[in-house]
């Protein structure tokens, strides 16, 4: 099983993107390293001029996917970043704080189901 969380934002005003970059990718190493994640794409940006492109709800412009093994590693993530928590506090609070507009999803990959059947 696979679970896959989609976080869609807008960079704050004024961001660098290079900044913000090294700090997703700090963060996503820090998870790395604890074991919690199975691995993070690169980050994107929203292709909003093709047909396509079908959302129109959500505007946020930039998006990353993280990957976890098993539905309780999400959950490990979000106690990860708790404010009580360390390490992931500081790595997390780097990057977040550079975004707006967030919104984050999580999906469970069905893939599996296949080779069940």
């Amino acid at each position: 099983m696979l679970i896959l969380m989609l976080s869609s934002f807008d960079p704050r005003p004024g961001e660098d993107v290079a900044t913000f970059a090294s700090d997703h990718d700090a963060f996503n190493a820090d998870l790395r390293a604890a074991g919690i994640t199975a691995g993070a794409g690169p980050l994107g940006r929203r292709v909003n001029d093709t047909p396509m492109e079908a959302e129109e709800a959500h505007t946020q412009t930039c998006f990353s996917v993280m990957q976890f093994h098993d539905c309780a590693r999400p959950d490990a993530a979000y106690a990860h970043i708790d404010p009580r928590a360390c390490p992931g506090t500081s790595s997390h609070l780097r990057m977040y704080r550079r975004l707006t507009n967030t919104v984050f999803l999580c999906r469970e990959d069905v893939s599996h189901e296949k080779e069940t059947q």
